[in-house]
């Protein structure tokens, strides 16, 4: 039985900031909406909130209009702004009582060979379970499965399922899975908190129960981390040292209550050694598949772009029990752009430029004994 994780970087459409071809091009306007949302649910504005939000709106393009090429005001009751006088933004709602709305970003559609390639790459894969990280609904996910994997000849699966999680852009995480191998109870923490009272998870931690031919099942905890470049690197690194030690309590939690088969998945946005992962990674914590014997390496350990160990953002972690029943396990570089001509490694011969790549990030695989 194949399980697989793979951040498929959204399957039809995407925010047009995250679309730039530089991620230092993005990274302003995605603090930007950030620091906008942040500060508009505030009950009470002081001066220093009126001078964030004037910096934050004039970043996106929204200083003389309510919609730029990036971004939109929502302003459905109530107004922020009295107006836009030479230049000048001048604020006259005094908290969140006083307006309803939000800024969105402006998404656009991804390349539809770019989507045909994720696909292809999907269909490579051969997975029986297949996580995947940055799919925008289920229903979105129900038509890539139902139209885009049969238009490339790709086996579709029997089981779609996808909990809407804590990201505004609707970046969620999903599971599919073969027709004889139902998902049982999925749970849920969205609204997990931490001791602040602050939402610990970007997405979800949903729990994905598998039930398997033997009678048996499989827990499967698909997850993606705070990024590193959205928002400062102090608070990013707290955030995902906080989902990590949450994963690791609902791992541990899961085995004291008798579960033995257990994956943990998805991009994790550190590699292995960075801080933020030690709660999850630390001594008795589930093992990264990369590190097993009968992972087939390629030479490079990362998952993102061009490979180096930096860039391994993607994990395969499993409890002891599933530990000891590996048979084989892979990365799929062959969706990321390798270069002009694959100079860096193999990619898909439909991939003729980098925007045609199915994703940044290459997936990672696992044959098990089940």
């Amino acid at each position: 039985m194949r399980l697989a994780t793979y951040n498929v970087e959204n399957l039809f459409e995407r925010a047009r900031v995250m679309n730039l071809t530089s991620w230092s091009e993005g990274r302003a306007m995605l603090d930007a909406y950030a620091t906008l949302n942040a500060v508009f649910g505030k009950p009470r504005y002081g001066e220093a909130d009126y001078r964030r939000m004037g910096q934050a709106l004039e970043t996106l393009g929204l200083g003389s209009a309510d919609q730029s090429r990036f971004a939109i005001l929502r302003q459905n009751r109530g107004r922020p702004l009295r107006a836009r006088r030479q230049g000048a933004l001048a604020f006259v709602a005094e908290g969140r009582e006083d307006w309803i709305g939000w800024v969105e970003l402006v998404n656009e559609p991804v390349n539809a060979t770019a989507i045909d390639n994720t696909a292809r790459i999907i269909g490579l894969l051969e997975a029986d379970i297949l996580a995947v990280i940055e799919a925008e609904s289920r229903p979105s996910l129900r038509r890539f499965n139902e139209e885009v994997l049969a238009r490339v000849g790709a086996r579709p699966f029997g089981h779609v399922m996808l909990v809407d999680g804590n990201d505004e852009r609707g970046i969620d995480v999903g599971l599919l899975t073969h027709e004889d191998l139902p998902i049982g109870a999925v749970v849920s923490h969205v609204d997990d908190r931490d001791a602040r009272d602050a939402t610990i998870f970007s997405r979800d931690c949903p729990e994905y129960e598998v039930l398997l031919p033997d009678g048996g099942n499989l827990l499967v905890l698909v997850n993606h981390f705070k990024s590193q470049g959205y928002g400062g690197k102090a608070a990013s690194d707290a955030k995902r040292k906080a989902q990590a030690q949450r994963v690791r309590e609902i791992y541990e939690q899961r085995l004291a209550e008798g579960a033995t088969r257990i994956a943990v998945v998805g991009d994790l946005n550190n590699p292995p050694d960075a801080a933020p992962l030690q709660p999850l990674l630390g001594k008795g914590g589930p093992r990264d598949v990369q590190t097993h014997s009968r992972f087939a390496a390629d030479g490079r350990p990362g998952t993102w772009r061009n490979g180096t160990a930096a860039n391994k953002l993607d994990y395969i972690l499993l409890s002891p029990a599933l530990w000891e029943r590996v048979e084989a396990a892979g990365i799929e570089r062959r969706g990321v752009w390798g270069g002009v001509h694959g100079t860096l490694f193999p990619h898909l011969d439909e991939i003729t430029r980098e925007e045609e790549a199915a994703s940044d990030h290459a997936a990672l695989w696992v044959e098990l004994k089940l």
